[in-house]
């Protein structure tokens, strides 16, 4: 079923809508999830919680890249809940080695007070992004964006780990100085 059709189903209020999201986005989903919580439960949960929150937004949003904007909700309730349980057991885990890989090349976050600001990073990071090859843009989004692992990509591309690894590092060194000449000092 397509993107236009499903999102017609959740406008009409029809149950169905869920249940074709599922079928077309569940294991998207679940993957984005499951890179970022290494939990199935909470992945699960999350998913879910998409499903609902997709339901709740459809009327009045009409997305129009459904996918994304579907990957854009389970990937933030996923760091939501990757944060809760960091806090409560205040353990390390992957996905703090992921976060701290960008440490040197992205500002440290703030308070609410600078939603502005980080906005505009945002937008920054996303021109750099659109300067990069196909391949480095895919490479960095599928590590930072998606959480996926060095071997996953790596597989996912048809290349070694060390081309992968090599293109991040490139491309987070190649931010860090593009941030520095936008004048986001560090």
């Amino acid at each position: 079923m397509e993107d236009t059709e499903i999102i017609d189903l959740y406008w009409q209020r029809d149950q169905r809508a869920i249940d074709e999201t599922h079928g077309k986005y569940g294991g998207f989903l679940a993957g984005i999830a499951w890179n970022i919580l290494r939990s199935h439960s909470d992945a699960e949960e999350c998913v879910n919680d998409t499903y609902l929150r997709t339901w709740n937004a459809i009327p009045p949003a009409r997305p129009s890249a459904f996918r994304a904007w579907l990957g854009r909700i389970v990937r933030n309730l996923s760091l939501d809940r990757w944060k809760q349980s960091r806090t409560a057991k205040r353990g390390g885990d992957g996905m703090e080695v992921l976060l701290g890989e960008l440490d040197d090349c992205v500002p440290e976050p703030h308070g609410t007070e600078k939603t502005m600001e980080d906005q505009e990073i945002a937008s920054l990071i996303s021109a750099f992004l659109r300067r990069q090859s196909p391949e480095s843009r895919i490479i960095f989004l599928r590590r930072y964006w998606y959480g996926q692992s060095v071997a996953d990509i790596a597989a996912g591309m048809n290349c070694g780990e060390g081309k992968v690894k090599s293109s991040l590092f490139r491309t987070r060194k190649a931010l860090r100085t593009y941030l520095e000449q936008e004048e986001v000092f560090l």
